[in-house]
């Protein structure tokens, strides 16, 4: 076992003999104009594999950008879907999604077009545990930035299930959100009664 450990170490540790080059010798080519063959190779490679590193770059930035924003609108219709199970934990989880997507106008509206108001609403009057409420009128607040959307919020009933939402004794924030919910809906001149 030892002889063949030796020999496996010296097959593996054998120097191959280096092809090594004076300063003298290149330098003299470079005098006469020459540049060496292995410098003008590696040279060659390194130029090669910039492009290449480039076209690569250019590919990736190109398909990220027609492909992410298609991704975008699959996320906001799966938390549309989420809000649709029965488990209030994912429900919480697609309306802090929707309230994480809800920036500007457009995707506020993106969210109203897929059903996601009316499944907030709707999410908001069959809560039954203080978190589900509360993530729902947080979505709910964040789509209401748009005054397209505090309309389609209103068409969904938004005002009676909001007023009908039962006092939290352990967290204010609901009672904000939902003061918050009614000033918007008052200020857009937008009452119970107009339905």
């Amino acid at each position: 076992m030892r002889i063949l450990a030796a020999q496996l170490s010296s097959y593996l540790c054998r120097r191959r003999p280096v092809n090594v080059r004076s300063r003298q010798y290149s330098s003299s080519n470079y005098e006469r104009g020459f540049p060496d063959e292995r410098e003008m190779e590696e040279e060659a490679e390194r130029k090669i594999g910039w492009l290449f590193k480039l076209i690569f770059a250019g590919t990736a930035t190109i398909i990220g950008y027609n492909i992410f924003p298609y991704l975008g609108d699959n996320l906001i219709q799966q938390s549309v879907s989420l809000l649709n199970v029965k488990d209030p934990l994912f429900k919480r989880m697609g309306a802090s999604r929707l309230a994480r997507f809800a920036t500007d106008d457009e995707r506020r509206m993106k969210i109203v077009e897929m059903g996601g108001a009316t499944q907030l609403v709707e999410m908001l009057g069959a809560a039954n545990d203080e978190a589900t409420r509360k993530e729902a009128l947080n979505a709910i607040i964040a789509i209401a930035r748009s005054d397209e959307a505090v309309g389609a919020l209103h068409g969904a009933g938004a005002i009676s299930v909001i007023k009908a939402t039962p006092q939290s004794t352990e967290d204010a924030e609901i009672e904000k959100y939902k003061a918050k919910l009614l000033k918007r809906f008052k200020d857009m001149k937008y009452d119970e009664n107009s339905s």
